[in-house]
This record gives structure tokens, C-alpha cells and sequence, in this order.
């Protein structure tokens, strides 16, 4: 009996991610085919930055072109699987309906908002309702923030309604096109290599660098945009970073053997708290409703977190980085990502295994697909280790620390902040 009511729980639930998936993949092609988005396209006319609706008429028919026909399809395809389990006779099959029934609940929803019931968008439209933002974009379901995003950082990103696998899966949950990404560590072998990665993918790039040499990148004609600086002076950088919107912080020291006083300063000022300063920097910047689902900060922290790196200067300082870092995120007003990258080949570690070009790529390749802790190693222990590791470091922080100042202090962008790519997608009325 038991076996029996799991078997029928699962199909339930397996019915009811299908039409999750379904509605997903219907949202991808409808910006893919152009049929399906003049239907669509109606849904973008309808909300501002602040996510206030900009016509009740307007949002009304939206619903009656995208919302509405998307339900039906969702629920026409909810019956394959009531059809599969009907075909393979399974006892207590009665759950396979579940998908349809949860199917009933978004088209209805959208019939009411459609016919302009009062309060139906209160009620069944919560991802656009408009307000400050109080959390993060969420890591696997959709929020308020996760979802703006779709509308006025990326159009051809940010797809998912409800979980978010299908942009995971399709590298859609972190959009890098024609973001201002500045890497430090920028002449280094990893930087360099992060520069043109993200330069690849359609990023403006900008190079920071303790060298006075601008950063001419691979096949490219003209320099990077490339800014000098040095450990102390990371004040000087502000006004650029309030242009910015995402840092990586990637610089560091690495003295090996040394065991000197000069060489334990010089590990934790450039491991650890220049790189805590451009942080802090960095996360002042963060005001608005617009920066806080856009704006990131990327820490190399090394999987000397976790590891021994056969320097432990190095390894200390990494790992005070690293639990500092953890500490900040429970009161970060933006998404910092770490890096935990294994042995690559470079100036600071030239018999590392891995190519730092097929790192970076391996960095951005989870990063679009927002990880927030981003492995990269050819060491088995560090991915059952770290994320250990990181709960209960995360847990301990939060449970004998407290915070004083508020997470959020957000105001609302303002109507002219909205991106061209947008306002230029916005069909003309039928």
C-alpha cells in the first residue's frame, strides 16, 4: 500500500514539473518564432521598470493573447502523461491527473485577469507585482527579481515562470550580454582568459591591473579598456565601479615557501583584504531596484578552501577570504558568486594541470546557469567537500552573528533606465 501511494505521489509530481516544462519551452519559442511572438510581445508593452502596469487595457489583452493561449497548451500536453500511465495500467494512476488540475489554476488566473476581476492580479500575477525588491534573484524558482530580469536586463534570458530548470539547463539564467564586467588580476593568465571568454559572449569587458601595460586581448585590435591600480588604493576605483555590473575579484599572491613577516602581510593585504575592500566598494554601489537583480560580485577564493595547496600562506589567506565571504552573503544586497578553481597553469602556479582558457570557459558555462559556488578542479574531494563545507560555515555565521544595517534599501528605477533592446522589441499596437 505504501509502495503503491509513493508511486502515485511521484506521477503527481512528475506531472505536474511537465507542464511546468512545457510552459517554460512554449515562453523560449515564443521569442524564437515570430508567430508565437506577436502573441507575446503584448506581455512586454505591459509593465515599467518599477513593474507598475502601464495600461489596464493593455495588461488585460496581454493576457488574453499570451497568458490564456500558453494555458491551453499547457493544458493539451497535461494529458500525455495520463496517457502514458493509463497505458501502462499502473495501480492508483489517479495522480497523473494532478498536472491537468494545477494546469486549471494558471488558466483561470489568467481568464480573470484577462476580464479584469478585481484583485485577480494580486492574487495569481505575483512575479509582477510592483514594490521594492526584498530578496535576491532566487537559485531554483522564480521570484519578482529573477523575473524582472526577463523584461528589462535580457529578453532572450530569464525564461522560466515557476522553476528554473529550463534556463539552466539552456545557460538562460545568467544573461552576460552587454554587461560591464571588470576583472582584476586582468594581466594575469586566468584574467586574460576571462576577459576573452567574456568577451565571446558579448560582455564589455574592462581589465584591472596592477601593471601599466593596457591589456590587448586574443584577436583583438584595440586594447581593452584597461585601469591601473594598486593594493591600498582601491578607493580610487569607486566612481568606475559604479558603472559596473559584475566584478571579478581574481588578483592575488602566491610567496610558496616564504614564511617571512613581509610575506604573511603581503598574502593576507592581497588575498584577503584588498580584495574584502573592492568588495565593500563594489556592494555600496547596489541601490536601486535595477542593481540589485544585475549587479554581482565573482570571488577566486581557490579550492584552498578546502584543499592544501602545498603553500600555506597562500591557503590561509585564501580561506580567511573565503569564510569572510561566506560571512557577507548573508547581508549582501547582490548575488556573489564564488570561484573555486583547482591547479590551472600560470605565473603563480606553473605546474598547474588545467588550461586557464578551459577554465574560464568552464566558469561561464556555470555561471549562466547560476551556480552560485562555481568548482572547477580535477579534484573529486572538492565537490563533496566544499558544499559541506559551505553549509555549515554559512550556518554558524548566521546563527552567532547579527547584522545592524538593513539588507535592502532600494528605490525604484526610473521609467527612462528601461534598455533600448526592450523599447525596441515592443510590437506596435494590432
Amino acid at each position: 500500500m505504501l509502495a503503491d501511494w509513493s508511486v502515485a505521489i511521484v506521477i503527481g509530481l512528475a506531472s505536474v514539473l511537465w507542464v511546468e516544462l512545457v510552459r517554460d519551452v512554449y515562453h523560449l519559442i515564443s521569442h524564437a518564432w515570430q508567430p508565437l511572438y506577436r502573441l507575446h510581445a503584448w506581455h512586454h508593452r505591459v509593465f515599467r521598470p518599477d513593474l507598475s502596469v502601464v495600461s489596464d487595457e493593455i495588461y488585460r489583452k496581454a493576457h488574453w493573447y499570451n497568458d490564456v493561449p500558453e494555458s491551453l497548451v499547457m493544458l493539451f500536453l497535461s494529458l500525455l502523461p495520463v496517457g502514458i500511465v493509463e497505458g501502462l495500467e499502473l495501480s492508483d494512476r489517479g495522480l497523473a491527473w494532478l498536472g491537468a488540475v494545477y494546469t486549471l489554476s494558471f488558466l483561470g488566473g489568467a481568464i480573470a485577469r484577462g476580464t479584469g476581476i478585481a484583485r485577480a492580479d494580486e492574487l495569481t500575477d505575483l512575479t509582477h507585482r510592483p514594490g521594492a525588491f526584498k530578496q535576491l534573484p532566487a537559485q531554483w524558482w522564480v521570484n519578482r527579481p529573477y523575473h524582472w530580469r526577463h523584461h528589462f536586463d535580457n529578453q532572450k534570458a530569464y525564461y522560466c515562470g515557476t522553476l528554473t530548470i529550463v534556463d539552466k539547463i539552456a545557460g538562460t539564467a545568467l544573461s552576460l550580454k552587454g554587461k560591464r564586467i571588470a576583472v582584476t588580476g586582468a594581466s594575469g593568465t586566468l584574467g586574460r582568459a576571462l576577459l576573452l571568454q567574456l568577451q565571446k559572449r558579448g560582455a564589455k569587458v574592462i581589465a584591472l591591473t596592477s601593471k601599466p601595460q593596457a591589456i590587448v586581448l586574443k584577436d583583438s585590435s584595440s586594447p581593452a579598456k584597461t585601469l591601473v591600480w594598486q593594493a591600498g588604493q582601491e578607493s580610487d576605483l569607486a566612481p568606475e565601479l559604479e558603472k559596473v555590473d559584475i566584478l571579478i575579484l581574481n588578483h592575488g599572491i602566491n610567496v610558496h615557501d616564504e614564511r617571512t613577516p613581509d610575506a604573511i602581510a603581503r598574502s593576507y593585504e592581497i588575498n584577503a583584504f584588498s580584495q574584502l575592500r573592492l568588495l565593500e566598494l563594489f556592494l555600496n554601489t547596489v541601490r536601486t531596484n535595477q542593481e540589485i537583480p544585475t549587479k554581482e560580485v565573482w570571488v577566486n577564493t581557490s579550492e584552498a578552501e578546502v584543499n592544501p595547496a602545498f603553500s600555506p600562506l597562500y591557503e590561509l589567506s585564501k580561506r580567511t577570504l573565503g569564510d569572510l565571504v561566506t560571512l557577507r552573503r548573508l547581508d549582501s544586497p547582490c548575488i556573489i558568486r564564488k570561484l573555486i578553481l583547482g591547479p590551472f597553469k600560470s605565473n603563480l602556479n606553473p605546474v598547474g594541470v588545467m588550461s586557464a582558457n578551459w577554465v574560464a570557459k568552464q566558469i561561464l558555462n556555470l555561471a549562466v546557469r547560476d551556480v552560485r559556488n562555481i568548482i572547477v578542479t580535477i579534484n573529486p574531494i572538492t565537490y563533496l567537500f566544499f558544499p559541506v563545507k559551505e553549509l555549515f560555515s554559512s550556518l554558524y555565521f548566521r546563527f552567532f552573528t547579527r547584522s545592524k544595517t538593513p539588507r535592502f534599501n532600494s528605490a525604484f528605477p526610473t521609467q527612462g533606465s528601461v534598455p533600448s533592446e526592450t523599447v525596441r522589441s515592443s510590437p506596435k499596437s494590432p
